[in-house]
C-alpha cells in the first residue's frame, strides 16, 4: 500500500493557529470531541507545559543535562541514556523561561505492544499525515517504512505522535507536546525533528534530510515571537500579559514575515495589545497598518471600531462595525458592538442587531454573561 501525504500537519497561514479573535483576546477555542491523549509511557512526567525552567532544573540531574539555544529561547536536552523514558528528551523554553514544548525521540523505534493505553489512544485517531520514512537505526532494520503522524490534545495543548510500522506492531519514533500557539513549530514533520530519527544514519543508506520534512517559509524568529505573543495575550500559561504580548509582536514584525497575512495579523494583534494597555492611538495606528496590508478583514474592522469608540469617534466606530457585519453577517461580536452603537440614535436597529446576536450565540456557554446583558437591554429598549 502506498502512503501519500494527505494533509499538511503544519497549519495553513490563513488560519494563523485559529487565533484571530475579538478585541481583548478570547479564551483559547475548545476542540470538540477530541479523543483521549492518555499514554502509559513515561512521557512528560519530569515537567508540565508552562513550568518554569528553574522548576525543571530541580527535578532533573544537572550533570545529565545540556543546554543549547532555540531561537530567542533555550532547549534543555536530557539524553536517552539517562532519561526514565529511555528516549532523548528535549524541553523547549521561551525567552521568559516558560516551557512551551517538549520532544521525545526514539531513533531505534519504541515497540508499543506493551503500552495498551497509548495504542488505544492512537486507534481513536485518524492520521494527520502519512508518508514513507527512512530511519536507518530502526530496530526492525527496515530501510524504509510507512509512517504516520497522529494528533490529539485538549483545549490548550497539542500532542503529536510519529509512528511507523504496521498497525499490528506500531513503533513510536517521536512524541511532541506543546501549547497550541507553538503547535506549528513542534510538528514531528519539521525537518529538524525528523533528522533526530536518523541519528547516526550517515553512510547507511538512509534518506537525505533535505528530501523529506517541511520547514516554514516564514522566518523562525517571527513565528516564535508570534506564538509567544499569542500565548501571553490569550493566557495559555498564566494570566494575560499584554506587556509580553506587545514586546513579542513587535519583535515578530521586526524579524519580518514574507506572507502578508502573517504580517497583517501581527500588526492587528499588536494593536489589540496596545488597546488593552490603554494606548489607544498606538492601537489605532497598528490596526490601520494591518488594514493597509490586508484590507476588509472583519476582525480588524471590528476591533478598530472598538478603539475608535473609546477615542470618542462614535460615527467612525459605527461605520466600522457595519462594514464588519456586511463582510461577515454571522460575526456575533460585531453584531453586539453594532447594536450598542445604535442604541441612542436608532433603537429599532439596535433591537434587530441584539436579536441577531442572540440567534448567533444560542447555546454557547462562553456567551452566557453577554446574553444576559443583551436580554436586559432588549427589555429596556422594548418598553413602550
Amino acid at each position: 500500500m502506498r502512503f501519500l501525504q494527505r494533509h499538511s500537519l503544519l497549519i495553513g497561514v490563513g488560519l494563523l493557529f485559529g487565533l484571530i479573535q475579538g478585541c481583548g483576546g478570547a479564551p483559547p477555542p475548545v476542540r470538540p470531541n477530541l479523543p483521549p491523549s492518555e499514554s502509559d509511557l513515561v512521557l512528560l512526567t519530569s515537567a508540565a507545559l508552562c513550568d518554569r525552567k528553574a522548576d525543571l532544573s530541580k527535578k532533573l540531574p544537572q550533570t545529565s543535562l545540556s543546554v543549547r539555544s532555540w531561537g530567542s529561547g533555550q532547549e534543555v536536552v536530557y539524553p536517552g541514556t539517562h532519561s526514565p523514558s529511555h528516549g532523548d528528551e528535549s524541553y523547549f523554553f521561551d525567552e521568559d523561561g516558560l516551557l512551551v514544548g517538549a520532544v521525545f525521540s526514539f531513533p531505534s523505534g519504541l515497540d508499543l505492544q506493551p503500552y495498551s493505553v497509548l495504542r488505544r489512544t492512537l486507534s481513536l485517531l485518524k492520521p494527520s499525515l502519512e508518508f514513507y520514512l527512512n530511519a536507518a537505526q530502526l530496530a526492525t532494520k527496515a530501510n524504509m517504512d510507512s509512517s504516520a503522524i497522529f494528533e490529539t490534545g485538549d483545549e490548550k495543548t497539542t500532542v503529536a505522535y510519529l509512528v511507523t510500522g504496521d498497525r499490528d506492531r506500531p513503533m513510536l519514533l517521536m512524541a511532541t507536546f506543546t501549547i497550541d500557539p507553538y503547535a506549528r513549530l513542534f510538528s514531528p514533520y519539521r525537518r529538524e525533528f525528523l533528522d533526530r530519527t536518523r541519528r547516526g544514519s550517515a553512510g547507511q543508506g538512509g534518506q537525505k534530510s533535505d528530501s523529506q520534512g517541511n520547514e516554514d517559509k516564514e522566518p523562525f524568529a517571527s513565528l516564535q515571537q508570534f506564538a509567544r505573543g499569542q500565548a501571553a495575550q490569550l493566557a495559555y500559561c498564566q494570566e494575560k500579559n499584554y506587556d509580553i504580548a506587545a514586546d513579542a509582536y513587535q519583535k515578530a514584525i521586526t524579524s519580518g514575515f514574507t506572507n502578508k497575512v502573517w504580517l497583517a495579523e501581527a500588526h492587528h494583534r499588536l494593536g489589540v495589545s496596545w488597546e488593552a494597555k490603554g494606548q489607544l492611538e498606538k492601537a489605532k495606528s497598528e490596526m490601520l497598518q494591518s488594514l493597509a496590508i490586508r484590507t476588509n478583514t472583519p476582525e480588524v474592522l471590528n476591533n478598530l471600531g472598538t478603539v475608535e469608540q473609546k477615542l470618542g469617534h462614535k460615527a467612525v466606530a459605527l461605520s466600522l462595525f457595519e462594514k464588519a457585519v456586511v463582510l461577515r453577517p454571522n460575526y456575533a461580536m460585531a453584531r453586539y458592538n453594532l447594536a450598542e452603537a445604535f442604541e441612542a440614535a436608532n433603537p429599532k436597529r439596535a433591537i434587530t442587531e441584539y436579536e441577531t446576536f442572540l440567534a448567533l450565540v444560542e447555546g454557547i456557554p462562553e456567551e452566557e454573561g453577554r446574553i444576559a446583558r443583551v436580554n436586559e437591554r432588549l427589555k429596556m429598549l422594548k418598553k413602550p
